[in-house]
């Protein structure tokens, strides 16, 4: 999680969204020089720091990817609400701190757990979060006919049973994964028109694939997301596992209050769970909590020589 504090251009609009679409319009070259080669890498993954929409929020947060702008991202809400408090941009309180952060998707809700002056660990209360369907079918070139679930976490995503057709999960199949991942998402794009957003035009498209096992040793469930352009999440997938609560809820597999671990293809486990129940639009959704840890592991400084043939950096896979 590359947390991008300061040398951007000035970002123009009045909302997380505007910032959101100026950048998309305007910056591109600093996000690919940012998130690819030399500087990133193929799986790199960043946020910017924001003005709030508003007085009652603490600061706004943009994502960036290889691809482009994520709409929400749970591992990064979980990093900096653990870097706020490292560098003392929020006053610690204990034993929790809370504090709200304007996303793409909405205002989130996230909380440090204090202990001894340090952050322990992190959670978030996310947007609402629903399903649009379940058992879809789908036809596959690679694995033939198979069928997913669609749900929202902040994100939209197809989630593909892995233990039902027989899809390795372990890092081995890493490669495998990714073109698995993104063919089921080019072709959920191309046949499923629901994948629309009840309230904003921008949140309406297809983030990504998650597979999903119950295989796991550690964790009750495991999760493998490929989302943008074949990007592997190196977590569980916060806005994904936001999805997932509501479709287990719906499912009837978790009641309100019950707890799930899942682990990610790294081994990292978030905890999850269902708070209340909420209605958004048409839809009967969730509000999901999410809980992981995040450790800071470097101070960088990024370099342009204007003599650099590759300016915007490079994509290799």
């Amino acid at each position: 999680m590359r947390v991008i504090l300061s040398g951007l251009p000035t970002l123009e609009g009045k909302s997380v969204l505007q910032y959101r679409r100026y950048m998309k319009e305007n910056l591109e070259k600093y996000r690919k020089l940012l998130m690819l080669e030399p500087r990133g890498h193929a799986d790199m993954y960043g946020c910017v720091l924001l003005p709030p929409n508003n007085d009652s929020s603490d600061f706004g947060i943009l994502f960036l990817h290889n691809e482009g702008y994520s709409t929400m991202c749970g591992h990064a809400i979980i990093a900096i609400t653990k870097l706020a408090i490292e560098q003392a941009w929020i006053n610690m309180g204990k034993p929790v701190t809370r504090m709200k952060i304007d996303a793409p998707c909405g205002t989130i809700e996230s909380f440090a757990r204090i202990q001894n002056g340090k952050t322990r660990s992190t959670y978030f209360h996310g947007v609402p979060s629903f399903v649009v369907g379940v058992n879809i079918p789908l036809n596959t070139a690679s694995i033939g006919a198979i069928t997913y679930d669609l749900a929202y976490g902040g994100a939209f995503y197809a989630y593909v049973d892995a233990d039902k057709f027989e899809i390795d999960l372990s890092q081995e199949n890493y490669t495998g994964l990714i073109h698995l991942g993104m063919e089921i998402k080019k072709e959920v794009i191309r046949t499923n028109k629901h994948i629309k957003h009840p309230i904003e035009p921008d949140l309406s498209f297809l983030y990504g694939t998650i597979f999903i096992s119950n295989k796991s040793l550690t964790a009750d469930s495991k999760n493998v997301c490929i989302f943008a352009n074949g990007e592997v999440d190196r977590s569980p997938t916060g806005s994904g596992v936001s999805g997932r609560m509501a479709l287990h809820y719906k499912k009837g597999d978790l009641q309100i209050g019950d707890e799930m671990k899942i682990e990610s293809i790294t081994g990292s486990i978030f905890t999850a769970s269902v708070v209340e129940l909420v209605k958004f639009g048409e839809f009967d959704a969730i509000i999901p909590r999410v809980e992981g840890t995040a450790f800071i592991t470097g101070q960088h400084e990024f370099l342009l020589d204007p003599e650099d043939p590759f300016q915007e950096g490079f994509f290799l896979r």
